[in-house]
């Protein structure tokens, strides 16, 4: 699929760097996994080096290094960073994988926390997974794209509400409005603004602070949990394309169009697959004017439920790599273990896993 890939698949088969195992003793398969996925993700490429000391006193730390160890942090599905450090400090062929030579050179956790603070605030995994995806998949045509959206638990007070008193309105009455009356117009809905709005004002307007969240699970109950909502694009194969990080109170349609727009400028798709959660006139009317069909689930709510087609049916149930690829994240790469607070933050930590997670589904491919 991917000429890309068959480079490192061909080294796989040859041996997976024989000198260094030659060196260290044996390699566990989560050693052998790690190391295929950074030689696929090249971290590194993205991280700045200055050229000189920018200014007097000790120098800065590889920055490399770090951005290495909290892709094997997700890889390996460490709950906190203090894991990460002790596991490196006794595990040889970790350490060396990641780029520290002893365990005494093993940075301390304040020093991990601030360089994290750096790679959230450059957004670099976010960065690295969108150069990934063009790269590898720029010449490939995704027939499926499932859109779905997880809840990311946090353990952060969700934001108060403005306390300030708003002016009591007195209320108008049900039916036709009385002869004179002035009736203000509704407030446009967030479907309704976004479609004069470039990609980067809809992310913009989007709320992005922890907040409590309720939704219905595959198996129709609902449950409540206080965090944020993680938005994922999947394409074939699992592969995830594009993620928006929210409130976990944003419903799942208002971040539609924005993931819309930010796939259809990575990658080239034919079918867009969502549950009853976007059955939209908007939505739809917006997927049909990139020139793509829309296979969404009927909304009771919105009238009679329509039926899937034959063949729509058979293609709404590649839906479902968009749950695996959700499980995946959250049980296999760290998204059940957020410990750090801020929109910023947590789309870092979750980003590190997805960038893992796709690394890994486009060698399966």
């Amino acid at each position: 699929m991917l000429k890309e890939i068959s480079r490192y698949l061909n080294r796989i088969q040859e041996g997976l760097f024989p000198g260094f195992v030659e060196e260290l003793g044996p390699t566990t398969d989560k050693h052998s996994q790690l190391m295929v996925i950074l030689d696929i993700i090249r971290v590194e490429d993205f991280i700045y080096v200055a050229p000189y000391p920018m200014s007097a006193g000790r120098p800065s730390l590889d920055r490399s290094c770090f951005g290495r160890a909290f892709v094997a942090k997700s890889v390996f599905n460490f709950p906190t960073t203090e894991g990460l450090i002790d596991r490196l400090r006794v595990d040889k062929v970790l350490r060396r994988i990641c780029g520290w030579e002893s365990g005494k050179s093993v940075p301390c956790a304040a020093t991990f926390s601030n360089v994290f603070s750096e790679f959230a605030d450059s957004d670099l995994p976010e960065r690295v997974h969108e150069a990934l995806i063009k790269e590898t998949l720029k010449d490939e045509i995704i027939f499926h794209v499932s859109r779905d959206s997880t809840e990311i638990v946090a353990r952060e007070k969700p934001a108060k509400k403005d306390q300030v008193p708003k002016l009591c309105k007195p209320k108008r009455g049900k039916g036709r409005p009385k002869k004179g009356e002035l009736v203000e117009p509704k407030e446009p809905t967030r479907l309704q603004k976004q479609q004069s709005m470039s990609l980067e004002q809809m992310l913009s307007d989007l709320p992005t602070c922890a907040s409590y969240g309720t939704k219905r699970n595959s198996q129709g109950f609902q449950h409540s949990w206080q965090g944020y909502k993680l938005h994922i694009d999947t394409g074939d194969g699992g592969i995830p394309i594009s993620c928006i990080l929210t409130s976990a109170s944003v419903h799942d349609s208002g971040v539609s169009l924005p993931l819309e727009k930010m796939t259809s400028e990575r990658v080239v798709s034919l079918y867009s697959l969502m549950d009853a959660a976007y059955d939209s006139p908007i939505i739809r009317a917006d997927i049909e004017q990139k020139g793509k069909v829309a296979i969404i689930d009927s909304n009771p709510r919105r009238g009679e439920k329509i039926e899937f087609t034959p063949p729509e049916k058979e293609r709404f149930k590649v839906r479902t790599t968009a749950e695996r690829a959700n499980s995946r994240i959250k049980d296999d790469f760290g998204g059940r273990f957020v410990r750090v607070r801020g929109a910023g933050k947590v789309m870092c930590h979750l980003m590190f896993g997805v960038l893992a997670l796709t690394a890994e589904q486009l060698l399966r491919s």
